[in-house]
């Protein structure tokens, strides 16, 4: 019966030995380059890095290769500033344009104070409180305030620690947008200052405009200063940004100028909202 059973069982005929190109991982992976960096730009670009680049050497060539980055930066909207300033490395130009946000620490006074430097705290100091006029933001509920003596706050960003490197930063110089949020209590005065430095401190580009006075009848209305830093030149590795104020009919308590929001954005890429320097 055994022998009846196995006369019935079909024959694999010409079955590919152990040492056929069968075995080869990269031969049964190949698909055909324009074929297969079309497949990886309809893939997270997260995965064409982590997971397809890994997969065998052809994978890992189309994976790195240049026109694969310009190409998604082409599709997704990321347009160079100056057509003169083509970055060296396209995927880490896409990944910088991808990841781009806000490099200020606690821009809404959330955490309180942290992640602020606090340079003059006169009268009764600084302090966090709720917004009396509604943000436009409306996730923003929360604002700081100065007293009746001058109080001004800073952050120091370091560019390379925030993933930006020497080579990019003067090879790109991308614009670099500063954008704060003020809206008066009663009478009172607001400042603000932004430098890029050198890494020797030195100031490479400065805006500190003149100092604005607000007025209570300005009913609490928020206003936006904006400035975008441009062809600052190569060797920039710092952004220092100050501000502060205080109120001018110098009450006890927290009169003074209320501030939020606040954002230093880099913008590798062409922005697609049109950013002037503004204040108000």
């Amino acid at each position: 019966m055994g022998e009846a059973l196995s006369s019935k069982l079909p024959v694999r005929q010409n079955s590919p030995s152990p040492k056929s190109g069968w075995d080869s991982t990269e031969h049964a992976f190949h698909v055909p380059l324009d074929i297969l960096e079309e497949i990886f730009l309809n893939l997270p670009a997260h995965l064409v890095v982590c997971v397809c680049r890994l997969v065998c050497h052809h994978w890992k060539d189309v994976a790195d290769n240049e026109s694969l980055w310009r190409q998604r930066c082409r599709r997704e909207g990321y347009n160079l500033h100056e057509s003169s300033k083509v970055p060296s490395d396209w995927r880490f130009f896409y990944f910088m344009c991808k990841k781009r946000r806000n490099l200020i620490k606690n821009p809404r006074g959330e955490d309180e104070l942290q992640g602020w430097t606090i340079v003059r705290n006169g009268g009764d100091g600084w302090r966090v409180e709720k917004p009396m006029a509604l943000h436009p933001n409306t996730e923003v509920q929360t604002n700081f305030v100065t007293s009746f003596r001058t109080c001004t706050k800073s952050q120091l960003i370091d560019l390379v620690k925030e993933g930006y490197s020497q080579a990019f930063m003067d090879e790109i110089q991308p614009h670099i947008k500063v954008s704060d949020w003020y809206a008066p209590r009663c009478n009172c005065k607001y400042n603000m200052s932004v430098k890029l430095l050198h890494s020797n401190n030195r100031v490479i580009q400065e805006f500190t405009p003149e100092t604005i006075h607000l007025l209570e009848q300005e009913n609490h209305r928020w206003k936006q200063m904006i400035h975008v830093f441009k062809d600052y030149g190569p060797g920039v590795r710092y952004v220092y940004f100050e501000h502060g104020g205080r109120d001018s009919v110098f009450w006890a308590g927290w009169y003074g100028i209320r501030l939020t929001e606040t954002s230093i954005e880099l913008c590798p890429a062409l922005d697609k909202q049109n950013y002037e320097s503004n204040s108000g």
